[in-house]
C-alpha cells in the first residue's frame, strides 16, 4: 500500500524556531525567555492568517517541556516529553478551539484542569486557538485563571483579530504581533520545498506564488501543491498564471504600447481578447495600475527595491519606464484609481472599462498640449525600438513605443540601446485631421487639448475668443451632468455668460440663489478655463433680476376685490347682483 499524500503545508511545518519563516523577531525573543527563565504565564500571538501564530505556540509548549534542550534553546525532539508531544500523546499540552468551545462551560471545564499539576515535565500549556471567538461571559470567567494561574500552567493565546479581544484580556498577556512574510522569504521556502519533492520550477513561477498568497505561508504552499498537481510537477510562469487565472507581463506591456501609439482599435481589441477568456474587467483596472506603479517606480533608481517583480522582468521594466513620460504614468494612475473606484455603480461594466482605456489612449497628446507646445519639428514621432540582451517576457517589444523626452534611472548592468527607423508612427496621424468626438462628457478635456488651435506666439497659451469660451462653458456644464451633480448643472443652463475681456468673464445672475452655486464653483471654473486656454481668466458675478416678472407675479386677492374688479370692467354684475340680493360669499 503506499504512502498516505499529506500537504506541504502539514508536510513541511516548521518543528524548531530556526525553521520558522520570517519571524525571527519573536523566535529569538522566545529562546531568550527560555534560556534566561523569563517565562510569562500568559503569551498572546496574534496577526494575519499563515503566518505562524499555531506553529510557534506550539514550538514554545515543545521546547519549554523539553529535558535536554540544545544551546540554542531548541527541542531535542528525541525525549520522552518531545517524543510525545510528537506522537500527539502528551498529557501536559492541551489545545482548545475556541471557535467551537467559546461558552462558560469549556472555560469552566479548562479551569478545573488547570488545579491539577503536570504529571511529566515542568509545565502544562494551554493553547486556545482563535480566541476571539469567545463569548463574552467565557472571557469573564477565565478572567480571574489567567491572571494568577498556578506557577506550572502557561496559557497561549491565538487570534486573528486581536481588536475583538477584551481590554482586561490583553492587559494580562504578553503580546506578540507576527507580521505578514515578505515575498523574498516566501519564494526562498518555496523553491527548498520545491527542490525536496523532486520539482522544477522558475524563480518568476515561484513569484507569482508569493505575490498571490499576500504573506501568507499557507496559501502559497496550497497553491504550490495545486499547480504541482496541474502541471506534474513542471512548475513554469506561464502554466502557474494561467492556472491561477492571471494575467500576465505581456498583456500589460502590449496594452501599454497601444496607448502610448494612441492605437485606441488596438487597445480595444486586445481588451477584448482579455474579457473573452473570462476576466472581470475590475480585475484589468487593477492589474494595469499595478503595472503603472511599476513604471514609476522604475523612473528613480533610489525606488527600484519598492519593484516587487520577477527579477526576470525588471530589465524590461526599466527599459519601457526610460519610453514612457511621467506625466502620462500618474495621469494614467489618476484616470485607472477614478474607473475602479466607480467600477461597482457603473451599470455598463464593460464600457465603463472601454472608456477608460479610450481616455488613456488620447491621454499622451493631452499631457504634451496641456504643457509645453511641441515644435514643429516634433509633432510627428518616429517609432522607436528598444534592444536588450534580456528578454524574459515573450512578445514585449512587438508593438510600436512613442519616443518621449523623458529619461529614467537604468541600472549600468541594463543598457537601453534606442534607434529610430524612418518610417513614421502612427501616431503622427493624429495631427493631419480633427478626432471625432467620441462622448462629449468624458472625452471634453482631452478633445480640445488636442484640436483647438494653439498661438505659437503667445507661448503655448491659446488666443481668448469670446466663441472659444462659451465652447469651453458648455463643456464644463456638460461634464457637470456627467458626473451626476445635476443641482449644479440645473443652476448653470439658466446662467449666460459673456466675455467682458481676454481676462475677465462675467456671469449674470438671476438671483442670490444662483450666484452661491456660481460661488461655489468659481474656482474649478478658473481652473478649467486656465487648463484649456494656459490664461488666467478672473471670474465676476452680476446680479440682473427681471423686474417684469416681478410684476407679473400673482397677487392674491380677496373675495370682495375679485368682485369690485369685476364689476368695475362689467357695470351689469352689480345690477345683476341688486336685483336677485345676492351676498358675497366670505
Amino acid at each position: 500500500m503506499s504512502e498516505q499524500y499529506i500537504v506541504s503545508a502539514r508536510k513541511y511545518r516548521p518543528q524548531t524556531f530556526d525553521t520558522v519563516v520570517g519571524q525571527e523577531h519573536i523566535t529569538t525573543t522566545l529562546k531568550n525567555a527560555i534560556r534566561n527563565q523569563h517565562l510569562a504565564h500568559a503569551y498572546l500571538f496574534c496577526g494575519p492568517r499563515g503566518v505562524g501564530k499555531t506553529t510557534c505556540a506550539r514550538i514554545l509548549a515543545k521546547t519549554i517541556n523539553c529535558e535536554t534542550p540544545t544551546a540554542d534553546m531548541e527541542a531535542c525532539g528525541s525525549c520522552p516529553t518531545c517524543k510525545s508531544f510528537s506522537d500527539s500523546t502528551s498529557f501536559n499540552i492541551f489545545e482548545l478551539d475556541a471557535a467551537s468551545n467559546n461558552s462558560v462551560d469549556d472555560i469552566r471545564e479548562l479551569v478545573n484542569q488547570v488545579r491539577f499539576a503536570p504529571q511529566q515535565g515542568k509545565y502544562k500549556i494551554y493553547i486556545i486557538d482563535e480566541v476571539h471567538m469567545l463569548s463574552a461571559a467565557a472571557f469573564n470567567a477565565f478572567l480571574k485563571t489567567l491572571e494568577e494561574p498556578p506557577p506550572y500552567a502557561i496559557f497561549i493565546l491565538a487570534t486573528t483579530e486581536k481588536h475583538k479581544i477584551l481590554p482586561t484580556i490583553l492587559s494580562r498577556c504578553q503580546i506578540f504581533d507576527f507580521k505578514r512574510i515578505t515575498t523574498i522569504d516566501i519564494v526562498d521556502h518555496l523553491r527548498k520545498i520545491a527542490v525536496n519533492e523532486g520539482m522544477a520550477a522558475q524563480d518568476a513561477a515561484l513569484h507569482v506564488l508569493a505575490q498571490k498568497s499576500e504573506g501568507c505561508m499557507r496559501d502559497a504552499l496550497s497553491m504550490l501543491d495545486r499547480i504541482a498537481g496541474f502541471t506534474e510537477g513542471l512548475l513554469t510562469y506561464n502554466a502557474t498564471m494561467e492556472h491561477l487565472n492571471m494575467l500576465d507581463a505581456d498583456f500589460y506591456f502590449n496594452l501599454t504600447d497601444h496607448l502610448l501609439s494612441q492605437d485606441v482599435s488596438g487597445s480595444l481589441l486586445l481588451l477584448n481578447d482579455v474579457l473573452e477568456k473570462g476576466f472581470e474587467g475590475n480585475v484589468i483596472i487593477e492589474g494595469m495600475e499595478e503595472h503603472m506603479r511599476n513604471l514609476l517606480l522604475c523612473k528613480d533608481g533610489r525606488m527600484a527595491k519598492l519593484l516587487d517583480v520577477p527579477d526576470d522582468h525588471k530589465p524590461v521594466y526599466f527599459e519601457k519606464a526610460n519610453q514612457t513620460p511621467s506625466s502620462f504614468i500618474i495621469s494614467a494612475l489618476a484616470l485607472l484609481n477614478e474607473c475602479e473606484l466607480n467600477y461597482k455603480n457603473s451599470s455598463n461594466k464593460r464600457l465603463h472599462v472601454e472608456m477608460c482605456m479610450i481616455r488613456l489612449c488620447y491621454l499622451l497628446q493631452a499631457t504634451r498640449t496641456a504643457g509645453t507646445a511641441l515644435p514643429p519639428e516634433q509633432k510627428k514621432k518616429p517609432d522607436v525600438t528598444v534592444a536588450s540582451s534580456q528578454q524574459p517576457v515573450a512578445a514585449l517589444h512587438a508593438s510600436p513605443v512613442i519616443e518621449v523626452p523623458v529619461k529614467a534611472v537604468v541600472p549600468a548592468e541594463h543598457p537601453v540601446a534606442i534607434s529610430s527607423p524612418p518610417s513614421p508612427a502612427p501616431a503622427s496621424a493624429i495631427h493631419s485631421h480633427p478626432l471625432r468626438r467620441i462622448n462629449k462628457g468624458i472625452m471634453a478635456n482631452l478633445d480640445e487639448l488636442v484640436n483647438a488651435e494653439v498661438d505659437a506666439t503667445a507661448g503655448g497659451k491659446k488666443r481668448v475668443t469670446n466663441e472659444l469660451l462659451q465652447q469651453l462653458y458648455e463643456q464644463y456644464k456638460e461634464q457637470l451632468r456627467d458626473e451626476r451633480k445635476s443641482v449644479y448643472h440645473s443652476q448653470f443652463i439658466r446662467i449666460p455668460m459673456e466675455m467682458i475681456s481676454e481676462e475677465e468673464i462675467r456671469f449674470v445672475i438671476p438671483d442670490e440663489i444662483a450666484e452661491s452655486f456660481v460661488l461655489e464653483q468659481r474656482n474649478y471654473l478658473s481652473e478649467y478655463f486656465k487648463q484649456h486656454t494656459g490664461s488666467i481668466i478672473r471670474i465676476t458675478t452680476e446680479i440682473k433680476k427681471d423686474e417684469n416678472a416681478a410684476h407679473k407675479q400673482e397677487i392674491v386677492l380677496s373675495k370682495q376685490e375679485i368682485y369690485d374688479v369685476m364689476a368695475a370692467k362689467n357695470p351689469q354684475l352689480a345690477v345683476l347682483r341688486n336685483a336677485l340680493n345676492l351676498h358675497i360669499d366670505f
